[in-house]
C-alpha cells in the first residue's frame, strides 16, 4: 500500500506546484517585468545579445527563428564533439583517451538533442572535464532549446510573434533552468549525492581486493538531468546508483522534477491564450493517460512474473533496487518515458511486458506530459487534428483559439506525426532484417523485437532510455540512431515552427453559434480518443509482435507444476 500512497503524493505535489511554476514561465516568456530578476539579468542578457550581433527583435518568419537555433546548436555540438574526441588531461585523473569517432558522434548528437542515449559506460570513458564541458553543458542548452521552441509555438497559437530564439534561449537558462537546478542540486547534495572534483577513491573490498570508486560533480549534473528532461547518467547505472539517487526521498523528488516543467508549460499555455480552462483540461488529459500507465506498470511489477509465482513472491525484483521496490520502479518507468526524460532507477529490460508496452506507448505518443517544451507543441498538433475531425463529423466550422483550422494546418500536423514513425519503424526493420549479429539482440523472440524498436523509438522521441540487454555499442547502432536522433529532433521543430507561424497569420474570428468549443470535457475526451487511435494505428503491429506477444506467452504457463517444466519451456 505504501508505494501507491507515495506515488499519489508525488503526483499530487506536481499538480499543486505546476500552476505556480506555470505563472513564472508565463512571466518569463511573455517578458513581463520581474524587478528582482530584471535588475540583475537584463543587462547581462542585453550584453550577450550585442556580443553575438543580435538585435533582440522577434523573428518575422519561422525560418528567422529556426536558423539561429540550427546555427547555435551546430556550434554547441562541434565544441562538445571536439572535447570528446580529444579528452585533454585536465580534470581527467584516470587519463582516459578520446572516444572512437562514431561513439563520440553519437554521444554528442544524443546530448545535443536532449536525448542522452548512451552507448558507453561514462565513468569508464569520460573524465570530469568531458562530463562537465560536453555532457552537462549540452544538458543545459538542449533543454533551453526545447523550452524556447515550446514557447515560440505557444506564442504563434496565441496570435503573437513567435519571438527571438537567442533571447528565449538566454531567458530559459538564466530565469528557469540554472536557478532551479542550483536549488535542486543543493537538495541532492544535502541528501548525500557527491559534488566534488576529487580523484577516484581507492578502497579495499571485504575479500581483500582493490577497487576504484569514481567520484565527480554529480549533484548539479543530476539536477539538470531531471529538471531538463535529459536523463543521461554520470554513471552507467543512472538513477539506480546511490551516487545519483541515494534514498527513497531523492527518488520521489526526482520523479516530481521530471514532471514539473512540462506540466507547468501546459499551465502557461492557458495563460498565454487567456483560457485557463483549456489548459486545465489538457493537463487533466495528460495526467489521466499518465495515471493509467502508472497503474498498469505498478500493478504488473508488483504482481511479478506469473511463470515464477509458485516459487517467488514479492513482485518482479529482477533489475530492481530494493530501496525503491518493484512498484515505484514501475512508476518511474512510466514517468521517464512519458516526460521524454530517459533516466532509469531500474532495468526496463527486466520489466514485465506490460510495463514495456506502456513505456513504448508513451514513446510513440510523446504527449503523456511530454518533452521539455515540445510536449505541449505535440499536444497542440493532436488538438488541431481533433478539431478538424470533429468539425467534419458534426458539420461545424473547425476553429481553435479563434482561428480556422484549414488544409495547411492539417497538412503540417499530419507531417509532424509522420516524422516519428519514419525514424522508428524504417531503421528498426532494416536492423531486424540484418540478423541477430547486426541487431545485437540478447533475448531472441518477441523481447528481441521490443529491444530494437525501443532503441529507435527512444532516439526519435528524444528520450534516451533503452532495453539495455541490447548490444548497441557498434558503428551500425551509433550511426543509425544518430539519424533518428537528428530527424526526430530538428525536423519536427522546423515543422512545428512553420505550423505556429502559419496559424498566427490567420485572421482572428469572433465566436459564432457554429463554433466548436474546445474547452469542454466532451471535446477533451474526443481528443483523447483521437490521440490513442492515431498512436495505436501507427504502431500497433510492432506492439503486437513485441510486448503484447511476450505478455501473452506468459499466460499459459501458470499451471506448470515444477521448476523443471518452466526451465524446459524457457529453453
Amino acid at each position: 500500500m505504501l508505494p501507491w500512497l507515495l506515488a499519489a503524493i508525488t503526483l499530487a505535489a506536481v499538480a499543486l506546484t505546476a500552476p505556480s511554476l506555470g505563472r513564472h514561465l508565463f512571466e518569463v516568456f511573455d517578458e513581463r517585468p520581474q524587478p528582482a530578476w530584471d535588475r540583475w539579468l537584463n543587462p547581462i542578457e542585453a550584453g550577450l545579445l550585442r556580443w553575438i550581433g543580435d538585435n533582440g527583435r522577434s523573428a518575422d518568419t519561422a525560418i528567422g527563428y529556426l536558423m539561429p537555433l540550427l546555427i547555435s546548436n551546430a556550434l554547441f555540438g562541434a565544441l562538445a564533439l571536439t572535447l570528446l574526441l580529444v579528452q585533454p588531461p585536465w580534470l581527467n585523473p584516470l587519463g582516459l583517451g578520446g572516444l572512437r569517432w562514431d561513439l563520440a558522434l553519437h554521444t554528442t548528437i544524443s546530448f545535443l538533442t536532449n536525448t542522452d542515449q548512451q552507448h558507453l559506460v561514462p565513468e569508464q570513458s569520460l573524465g570530469n572535464l568531458a562530463q562537465l564541458g560536453a555532457m552537462q553543458f549540452l544538458m543545459f542548452v538542449s533543454a533551453a532549446t526545447g523550452l524556447a521552441v515550446g514557447f515560440a509555438v505557444i506564442r504563434g497559437f496565441s496570435g503573437r510573434p513567435i519571438g527571438n530564439f537567442y533571447r528565449d534561449l538566454l531567458r530559459a537558462l538564466t530565469r528557469v533552468l540554472i536557478p532551479a537546478s542550483l536549488l535542486l542540486a543543493l537538495f541532492f547534495l544535502v541528501s548525500g549525492v557527491p559534488m566534488t572534483l576529487a580523484p577516484p577513491l581507492q578502497i579495499t573490498t571485504l575479500e581483500g581486493g582493490q577497487q576504484l570508486l569514481p567520484r565527480g560533480p554529480i549533484a548539479l549534473f543530476e539536477a539538470i538531468k531531471q529538471l531538463g528532461e535529459n536523463g543521461g547518467g554520470f554513471v552507467s547505472a543512472n538513477s539506480a546508483h546511490p551516487y545519483e539517487n541515494p534514498t527513497l526521498l531523492t527518488n520521489l523528488v526526482s520523479t516530481w522534477a521530471m514532471l514539473i516543467i512540462p506540466a507547468a508549460t501546459i499551465d502557461a499555455f492557458g495563460r498565454f491564450v487567456g483560457n485557463r480552462r483549456q489548459s486545465n483540461l489538457l493537463l487533466a488529459l495528460v495526467f489521466a493517460l499518465l495515471l493509467i500507465g502508472a497503474v498498469v506498470a505498478m500493478a504488473a511489477e508488483q504482481a511479478g512474473n506469473p511463470v515464477l509465482e509458485r516459487w517467488l513472491s514479492g513482485g518482479n525484483l529482477q533489475g530492481k533496487e530494493l530501496r525503491f521496490g518493484p512498484a515505484l520502479t514501475g512508476l518511474w518507468a512510466v514517468v521517464t518515458t512519458g516526460t521524454m526524460t530517459g533516466a532509469v532507477n531500474g532495468s526496463i529490460d527486466a520489466a514485465m511486458p506490460l510495463t514495456i508496452l506502456t513505456a513504448l506507448f508513451n514513446l510513440f505518443l510523446q504527449v503523456v506530459v511530454g518533452g521539455q517544451g515540445t510536449g505541449i507543441a505535440y499536444l497542440l498538433v493532436f488538438v488541431l487534428l481533433a478539431v478538424f475531425l470533429t468539425g467534419l463529423m458534426v458539420g461545424r466550422t473547425p476553429e481553435f483559439l479563434g482561428r480556422k483550422v484549414e488544409k495547411p494546418q492539417v497538412v503540417w500536423a499530419s507531417l509532424i506525426l509522420l516524422i516519428h514513425p519514419i525514424f522508428v519503424l524504417i531503421p528498426a526493420a532494416l536492423t531486424l532484417a540484418g540478423g541477430a549479429s547486426l541487431a545485437g539482440i540478447s533475448n531472441p523472440g518477441s523481447h528481441g523485437i521490443s529491444q530494437v524498436v525501443y532503441e529507435y523509438a527512444s532516439a526519435a522521441a528524444n528520450n534516451g532510455s533503452g532495453l539495455e540487454g541490447l548490444g548497441d555499442g557498434t558503428p551500425w547502432w551509433n550511426l543509425t540512431t544518430s539519424l533518428s536522433l537528428l530527424g526526430g529532433r530538428f525536423l519536427p521543430i522546423a515543422a512545428l515552427l512553420a505550423l505556429a507561424e502559419g496559424f498566427r497569420r490567420k485572421p482572428a474570428l469572433e465566436p459564432s453559434p457554429g463554433t466548436l468549443r474546445t474547452d469542454t470535457g466532451l471535446f477533451t475526451g474526443v481528443t483523447a480518443v483521437v490521440l490513442v487511435i492515431l498512436g495505436a494505428l501507427t504502431f500497433f503491429p510492432v506492439l503486437a509482435l513485441g510486448p503484447i506477444a511476450e505478455a501473452l506467452s506468459l499466460m499459459p504457463v501458470q499451471s506448470l507444476g515444477t521448476i523443471g517444466d518452466v526451465l524446459h519451456l524457457a529453453s
